[in-house]
């Protein structure tokens, strides 16, 4: 079986019983759109399948794990963005998708990270360089993941979109609540070897040994018993399902979706409508100076 979007590769070594999945998108910092998503899932559902493979890799290409989901097309997500132009070659207004459309995607949307994070193999990360977004997302649902300190995570996206971004359940858990409100109220980015101490992911080490180390944690993990670790992945999902995630997959979607759909007061900055007059990269410009406070002068 072959994909044919080549920015997600996918790799499967047998013998190891190690399958390594590649977000390929390096240009645009792997970020990805929903095609891109689709793919990822195919690819996982080809592992969930094999029985010779115990365990998946995720990574991302050029040094960078991801950044989320492509911000370029904040629409196109929804199907909802006419990026047509009038006879001047000013762009048309673009009609914002109802609140109907925003559901229906946004509980697809969900039920992939819903999926992902209760996957019957062992997950792996190799996080470096990025991890923001959907990208910190997966990150935190990997069964196991190493992280070098120099490594940026976050969701920045809460600046524009609300701090109900996610899969809230999975932040408090995994974060713990007062890490979880502070990264979602405040957008902040921060980089992970400022929270190694917290203990939040299995590995964090030097940024130049992220990649061995990742494959070290697959290999070990690749040879435990593979019916054995299917049951457990399955016990696992059932504990967290019955202690902490109680409505997450609704949760997620729901506030998702309304979220998507903020009315902006005078002074707030509206990621979308700053996109569409200024285009992408001075639109996340302006994003930082808007939100950036400067520290206090310490006497």
């Amino acid at each position: 079986m072959t994909d044919s979007d080549d920015r997600v590769l996918f790799e499967a070594d047998h013998d190891t019983r190690i399958a390594t999945i590649t977000l390929n998108n390096a240009g645009r910092r792997n970020s990805y759109d929903a095609a891109m998503r689709d793919a990822l899932a195919r690819h996982l559902d080809r592992v969930a399948e094999d029985d010779d493979l115990t365990v998946v890799l995720l990574r991302g290409a050029g040094g960078v794990f991801s950044t989320g989901a492509d911000m370029n097309n904040a629409y196109g997500w929804y199907g909802g963005e006419d990026n047509s132009k009038d006879q001047g070659g000013k762009a048309q207004t673009k009609k914002r998708p109802s609140q109907r459309r925003r559901l229906t995607v946004d509980r697809k949307s969900f039920g992939f990270y819903h999926n992902f994070m209760g996957f019957p193999k062992v997950t792996v990360g190799e996080i470096s360089g990025y991890a923001l977004g959907g990208g910190f997302e997966m990150a935190l649902m990997c069964d196991i993941a190493v992280i070098g300190r120099g490594t940026e995570i976050g969701m920045p996206a809460t600046r524009f979109l609300g701090p109900a971004l996610g899969s809230l359940h999975m932040f408090f858990h995994r974060l713990g609540p007062v890490l979880a409100r502070r990264l979602l109220l405040t957008g902040d980015i921060v980089d992970a070897g400022s929270l190694e101490h917290l203990g939040i992911f299995t590995e964090t080490c030097d940024d130049a040994m992220v990649s061995a180390r990742a494959r070290y944690w697959a290999h070990k993990a690749a040879k435990m018993p593979a019916d054995g670790v299917v049951i457990a992945k399955e016990a696992f999902r059932l504990v967290e399902q019955s202690q902490v995630y109680q409505g997450e997959e609704v949760a997620s979607y729901l506030f998702h979706a309304y979220g998507t759909n903020l009315q902006f007061a005078p002074g707030e900055f509206n990621f979308v409508k700053t996109r569409a007059q200024y285009g992408t990269k001075e639109a996340f410009r302006r994003r930082d100076e808007h939100f950036h406070v400067p520290e206090p002068d310490v006497e």
